[in-house]
């Protein structure tokens, strides 16, 4: 089957007790058994239950996975795919990531043991410079957030091979639409599926998919001994998000160009980030490593923080709200926002400043969310002129 029939029928056969054809909602905590040990499958729905195996099923035959696991964020995800690790291995990782991702590895992981390597990911040799012998996991984000940066997976994923370490893809920006990092020699591909893989802002996921029986052992026995499980009626939600993620995708791409040569035009913006741009450093890589440039539109506004401030303020379809992939445009400032548990020193080096803003387009009239990026900037230029 092609990418949008599994979205719609991978693990959703109809319900055999009654032909629904929407997979149902268990909403149990328990199965009753036929005696000790005698049961169908489900004994306690932290361990497993039928709305969150449809969903893993589906996700992972979307990322091309022999397996996958659903979490209750993608943090949860993340949090279960280092436990893969033990106290003094050391992990390369980009250093342009969702600001959680780095909350979670420094102030969180790195008390247990874990060491890390930030680096610029860019630049493939600048992975093989970081590897240590106790490198075990070389984490990528691609492309990268807030900055969009793209990393090259197979040539990375390759080097990565080659020292005996595992290549985790975050492929949360691009989602499995656009982009199949196991393809492209990755060991764990990982999802914050509140973003385009749910799609419209009104549930909160992670999931990870892999081949590897042995990585899925782990985090599996992970996922239950600790517990950070979905809830079957969040399942349910995802699923229905997932089941329209190619058109969503499309739409997105189609928009974020359309907002992206907008902004290249505009006089109040210094630059412009976004992979369908020629201008962009790696628009070679995203053309043969996406099938898609993307929804996501990252700028830096002339006048720094304040007039920053001021256009975040002033749009009217493009809420300023956190998160990103909903069916609804959003505007970020990631440096008071996403990534602000970043010291301000490391932000600015890797060029989140406090000019920049963050766009996750949505699905709207492209017109309309031009328009409104418009009147936006007419409006901060009004409120800096004195009186």
């Amino acid at each position: 089957m092609k990418f949008s029939t599994k979205a719609i029928h991978a693990g959703q056969p109809a319900d055999p007790a009654t032909g629904a054809t929407i997979v149902p909602i268990y909403q149990t905590s328990t199965y009753t058994q036929d005696g000790i040990g005698q049961h169908k499958g489900y004994e306690y729905s932290r361990t497993g239950n039928p709305t969150r195996q449809a969903l893993e099923t589906c996700l992972a035959s979307l990322e091309n996975a022999d397996y996958g696991l659903c979490f209750a964020s993608g943090t949860a995800a993340a949090d279960a795919v280092m436990k893969l690790l033990n106290p003094g291995d050391h992990v390369v990782c980009a250093d342009d990531v969702y600001g959680g991702t780095y909350r979670l590895f420094e102030l969180v992981l790195k008390r247990y043991g874990i060491e890390y390597s930030w680096i610029d990911m860019t630049d493939a040799a600048s992975v093989k410079s970081a590897m240590k012998p106790n490198t075990k996991m070389v984490w990528i984000e691609t492309p990268t957030n807030p900055l969009l940066n793209l990393v090259d997976i197979s040539a990375v994923a390759a080097l990565a091979k080659a020292s005996g370490a595992i290549t985790v893809v975050d492929n949360t920006f691009a989602s499995p639409y656009l982009q199949q990092p196991l393809a492209l020699g990755a060991d764990i591909v990982l999802h914050s599926t509140t973003k385009y893989i749910g799609g419209h802002s009104d549930v909160v996921g992670g999931f990870i998919g892999t081949s590897n029986s042995g990585y899925l052992e782990t985090i599996k026995y992970h996922q239950n001994a600790v517990g950070g499980v979905p809830g079957a009626f969040d399942c349910w939600l995802t699923m229905r998000g997932a089941k329209t993620l190619a058109v969503r995708m499309k739409q997105h791409c189609e928009n974020a160009q359309r907002v992206a040569d907008f902004l290249v035009d505009h006089e109040d913006v210094e630059k412009v980030v976004y992979p369908g741009l020629a201008s962009h450093p790696q628009h070679d890589l995203a053309k043969r490593q996406m099938s898609g440039f993307g929804g996501m539109v990252s700028f830096v506004i002339k006048g720094g923080e304040q007039a920053a401030r001021a256009i975040a303020n002033k749009t009217k379809l493009f809420s300023l709200a956190e998160s990103l992939g909903g069916v609804e445009s959003l505007i970020g400032h990631p440096a008071t926002m996403t990534h602000a548990s970043i010291p301000v020193d490391e932000r600015e080096a890797r060029g989140i400043t406090w000019g920049l803003l963050r766009l996750s387009v949505g699905i709207e009239d492209a017109d309309d969310l031009v328009a409104d990026l418009e009147q936006a900037f007419a409006a901060a230029r009004q409120e800096a002129v004195p009186a």
